[in-house]
């Protein structure tokens, strides 16, 4: 076994990591720009909105207030009817990026001290450097990825959006993976 506090360089190290490579993944390839393609009519969306001053939240629509009303005419009529919404508002004015920034760093030192704690638990000093970035890797991945399929499963999110931030995610448990083969204990 090995010490959390053993680990606390590559820990560190694979979070900077990450979080530089997400940077360049995100800003300096065109990677991810057009994951939200710009839509004509968002201006007339936008303005029909507004004078509803919904609150910051997530929202699907038509939604029911019970199990029952799924089954009424009324519901079945509004969910032909259309559109059927799934949608985040976010509170108005710019973007907080700094809080954005923040939780991302923590979230991805979260994954990378799990990926720690697994490896440190299972594996000694004595481990193979492959056995090392394996199971980093696995749990790294599995933090980074596979929730996001639950998104496209259930909430038809767009499998292009899934699949690329799935391959985000193993090249960030890739990096991970390798910083933890490489400073590993001995």
């Amino acid at each position: 076994m090995v010490h959390i506090t053993e680990l606390l360089v590559p820990i560190a190290l694979a979070t900077v990591a990450v979080f530089l490579a997400s940077s360049v993944i995100h800003m300096a390839t065109p990677w991810h720009k057009g994951d939200f393609p710009n839509y004509e009519k968002e201006d007339a969306i936008l303005d029909a909105l507004r004078p509803i001053d919904i609150p910051p939240g997530d929202y699907f629509m038509p939604r029911p207030k019970t199990r029952e009303e799924m089954a009424t005419d009324a519901y079945k009529a509004k969910v032909e009817r259309g559109p059927m919404v799934l949608m985040t508002v976010f509170p108005k004015g710019a973007m907080d990026m700094k809080r954005a920034f923040i939780g991302w760093i923590l979230y991805i030192l979260v994954v990378t001290i799990v990926a720690a704690i697994e490896a440190g638990t299972a594996l000694g000093r004595e481990a193979h450097p492959h056995l090392v970035f394996h199971s980093v890797a696995l749990v790294s991945f599995a933090g980074y990825s596979l929730a996001l399929w639950q998104m496209s499963i259930w909430y038809r999110r767009a499998w292009s959006l899934t699949l690329k931030a799935t391959l985000d995610g193993a090249i960030y448990a890739l990096l991970t993976a390798g910083i933890f083969q490489w400073l590993w204990p001995r």
